[in-house]
C-alpha cells in the first residue's frame, strides 16, 4: 500500500515507521527542511522516503505522486493545512482514504466528507471518550467516527440491567446497519456470533451508523 503522509513531526514520522514496519511504502511530506533533515538523519524510521514539499500547493503534490497513493494521512500540527491537504488529496487526486488529524477539538466539525476527510482524529476527544469508556456502566459511549460522523465504533459495558445481559447475539435483532464486531470479557477478546451469548459485565463494541444509534441503546442499554 502506498501511503503519503504530510507532517514531519513526532506524530507523522511515529505513524511513518510504523507503516513502513508493517510493509507499507511510505512517502513523509513536509514543508521545513530542517525537520526533514532531521528525520533522514535520524534511524528511527528505517525505509521511509521524506521529501521537502508544501503540501497546499497542488504542483507539488502532484509532483509527490499523491494520484498513486493509497492513503493520504494529513497529520501536521495546524488544522487548516490538514484540512487543505485533506481536500486537495481527495478533489484533485482522488484519493481514496483520507485521514486527517484534529488539534483543536472546537474544529473537529469541519473535518467531514465536504473537506475530503474520510476519517478524522481528535486527541482530546478520543481521551475523553476512552476515560468514560474505562469508569462507565450502561451509557454509549463513542469512541471513533467516520465518513464525517455517518458512523461509529462505539462501546458499552453491559449493566445488570441491560436487555442484552443472557442474550445470543442473533437474539438481539438489531438493524443492518450496525454490527457488533467485538465483546471484550476477563480480559479476553471475543469475535461474535449469532450464538454468542452476552453477559453482565461485557464490554460491547458495535459499529454502526448514526441512524442506528437509538437500536443500538435500545438492545444494549434498554429505555
Amino acid at each position: 500500500m502506498r501511503v503519503i503522509v504530510v507532517g514531519a513531526g513526532k506524530v507523522g514520522k511515529h505513524i511513518a515507521g510504523d507503516l513502513s514496519r508493517a510493509g507499507h511504502d511510505v512517502l513523509v511530506l513536509d514543508v521545513d527542511r530542517r525537520v526533514v533533515d532531521s528525520a533522514k538523519a535520524s534511524d528511527e524510521t528505517p525505509g521511509v522516503e521524506f521529501r521537502v514539499a508544501d503540501a497546499c500547493e497542488v504542483s507539488q503534490l502532484e509532483a509527490a505522486g499523491l494520484a498513486g497513493a493509497d492513503v493520504v494521512a494529513a497529520v501536521t500540527g495546524d488544522d487548516e493545512d490538514n484540512l487543505v491537504v485533506s481536500l486537495l488529496a481527495k478533489q484533485e487526486f482522488g484519493v481514496p482514504r483520507v485521514v486527517a488529524r484534529v488539534n483543536h477539538p472546537k474544529n473537529e466539525w469541519m473535518f467531514n466528507e465536504t473537506w475530503g476527510v474520510d476519517v478524522s482524529v481528535s486527541t482530546p476527544h478520543l481521551l475523553t471518550a476512552l476515560v468514560e469508556e474505562a469508569v462507565t456502566v450502561g451509557t454509549l459511549v463513542r469512541l471513533l467516527q467516520f465518513e464525517g460522523g455517518k458512523a461509529g465504533l462505539e462501546e458499552v459495558t453491559l449493566a445488570e440491567s441491560s436487555p442484552a445481559a443472557g442474550q445470543q447475539v442473533a437474539e438481539l435483532r438489531l438493524p443492518r446497519n450496525c454490527t457488533i464486531v467485538a465483546v471484550l470479557r476477563d480480559r479476553s477478546v471475543i469475535v461474535p456470533r449469532g450464538d454468542t451469548k452476552l453477559e453482565v459485565g461485557d464490554e460491547v463494541i458495535v459499529l454502526a451508523t448514526a441512524d442506528a444509534e437509538d437500536d443500538v441503546r435500545a438492545a444494549l442499554i434498554g429505555s
